[in-house]
């Protein structure tokens, strides 16, 4: 079978004013390598996804997303090669049907076309967001009373080294499972057992669980299993200790995935 690596290069600017800047991002880009980029320029709006491992031409795979932003925020359209029909094509963002990691590449285009290039809307003038996790903590702690892009990047790259584990020293996915989205009357049921269940209003009917916290609830965080096992600092990061194969990692998984079911009523 054929493996094509996409490592198709290039960051051009397509328009640019006082406010803002239009820029296209081959598909081949480091994605870590582009946030840096921008974060260089002064371009606002991705910063919050620094160090997520990928290229550029992923990110709209499944809406790459972190520290309270999606890469959707940012996206102005995306150009895909077809591979039966042999031409080059280009999507809105609307067209892209991106939702909470999700997107039209991960359903109807599923392995039919290859990503060559993303076009981003960067904030030259940008309103940083700090408001999730520890970025708030992590600037006064280094007293950072006027955030910079440059300094909302640094504290998440802090961050993510302090909680996950680098692949080059032990193999992992990266965030393995999705946080729940659940009705409000599975959290009210939560609740009664655990009062202090952390959870994020998505809209007025349902909200978000994160899965590591249930996962650790249920004794899994630092947990190995054969050759593989459950990170020690990130209760999502599945990790591969000692050679295991792909089939200990899915069975990893399967089990989690029932025990959360059985305890919370959750499906992972």
């Amino acid at each position: 079978a054929w493996v094509i690596k996409n490592n198709i290069k290039g960051i051009d600017i397509i328009a640019e004013d006082n406010h803002s800047v239009t820029v296209a991002v081959a598909g081949g880009e480091v994605w870590h390598d582009f946030v840096m980029y921008a974060v260089g320029k002064a371009w606002g709006g991705i910063e919050n996804l620094a160090l997520i491992p990928g290229t550029v031409g992923a990110a709209p795979m499944q809406n790459i997303g972190a520290y309270g932003v999606e890469v959707k925020d940012v996206i102005y359209s995306v150009t895909y090669f077809d591979l039966e029909q042999q031409a080059f094509f280009t999507l809105s963002n609307a067209a892209c049907e991106f939702g909470y990691r999700d997107s039209i590449f991960k359903r109807l285009y599923k392995n039919k076309i290859i990503i060559t290039s993303v076009t981003f809307v960067l904030k030259k003038n940008h309103k940083v967001n700090t408001s999730y996790g520890a970025i708030q903590e992590v600037l006064d702690q280094r007293g950072v009373a006027a955030p910079l892009i440059k300094d909302i990047a640094a504290a998440v790259v802090y961050i993510r080294q302090s909680k996950l584990p680098d692949p080059k020293v032990i193999g992992n996915a990266g965030s393995f499972f999705k946080n729940p989205v659940v009705p409000n009357a599975v959290l009210d049921t939560i609740r009664a057992t655990y009062p202090s269940v952390p959870n994020y209003k998505v809209d007025d009917d349902h909200v978000k669980i994160p899965a590591g916290w249930l996962i650790e609830q249920r004794g899994w965080k630092g947990k190995k299993v054969g050759a593989v096992g459950v990170h020690d600092r990130q209760a999502l990061v599945l990790v591969n200790v000692a050679q295991g194969s792909g089939q200990e990692i899915w069975d990893l998984s399967t089990a989690i995935i029932e025990d959360i079911s059985t305890h919370f009523g959750i499906i992972l």
